[in-house]
């Protein structure tokens, strides 16, 4: 589902048959303008998403931007003015608020871990632990706010975690599996493995065949000594409750790659209003 689908399907259900507040106080010859103030600071993500809200509850809506996506904001700040029919901005204000609050949010948490490993060479993963249909607006969001995507869905990487592990048999079974069947289906898809103790990792590094190790729940001092035994043959990653306290810790091992869930899935918005002009 793309943008516009979801904006379709958001309107449906927020609209219905009607926005019969404003149909019944708005004279439908009325026209305003109004103003998105930001009341926090944080990092702006969205703009476009609520331009593409208020087009589509009325295309002749004019919509001036001053504050483009990745920028820093404050209390105070007016990002964008938009100016119309009255009814149309009033039915469109809470759907667009809706988006730009949750990705900002998103784009704000992301930013202050990503400030936390700078100078590392650790680069800060999201996960797929996104709301469903909305993957794409809240990794796009994640990218507002300095950090990378990790795959966008089962479809285009290889990830083997524990209950593929175990499903499968083991390590070496989920491992001979997976480029079997990548061979035979012609794909060329990178291959992660996760593994949950130092024994598992020894039997990865004995059998090879992947890309990249995912070292999940190990603190800081047995990520240091994995990585050590990995010794750059394969990309690394760590993985599991790490947090903004503790983000900077794991990075000072070497890791390639750290993926924090919570970017996506434990956020607060950020505070935003749309004010009307008189």
């Amino acid at each position: 589902m793309n943008i516009d689908e979801i904006i379709d399907e958001a309107f449906q259900e927020d609209i219905g048959d009607g926005d019969h507040t404003s149909l019944s106080t708005i004279p439908r010859t009325a026209f305003g303008k109004a103003k998105l103030i930001i009341k926090e600071e944080g990092i702006l993500a969205g703009i476009k998403v609520a331009e593409k809200v208020f087009k589509k509850a009325n295309s002749n809506l004019e919509f001036e931007i001053f504050i483009q996506d990745g920028s820093t904001v404050k209390k105070g700040d007016i990002v964008f003015f938009v100016k119309g029919q009255a009814r149309s901005i009033l039915s469109a204000e809470r759907l667009a608020l809706n988006f730009m609050q949750r990705m900002s949010g998103i784009a704000t948490y992301t930013h202050k871990l990503s400030n936390k490993i700078k100078g590392f060479k650790t680069k800060l993963l999201d996960t797929r632990k996104t709301t469903p249909l909305l993957r794409e607006l809240e990794k796009y969001a994640v990218r507002m706010g300095g950090g990378e995507n990790h795959r966008m869905g089962l479809y285009d990487m290889i990830m083997i975690k524990d209950n593929h592990i175990d499903f499968a048999g083991g390590i070496e079974n989920a491992i001979d599996a997976t480029n079997k069947y990548l061979s035979e289906k012609g794909k060329e898809l990178k291959i992660e493995i996760e593994v949950r103790n130092f024994s598992e990792l020894h039997q990865v590094l004995d059998h090879g065949g992947i890309n990249r190790i995912m070292l999940d729940n190990f603190s800081p001092a047995d990520l240091k000594k994995a990585i050590d035994l990995i010794d750059g043959n394969y990309e690394t990653e760590a993985s599991g409750g790490i947090n903004i306290e503790t983000i900077k810790s794991y990075a000072e091992t070497g890791v390639d790659y750290i993926s924090v869930g919570a970017l996506t899935h434990q956020i607060q918005s950020l505070d935003m209003s749309l004010v009307a002009i008189e």
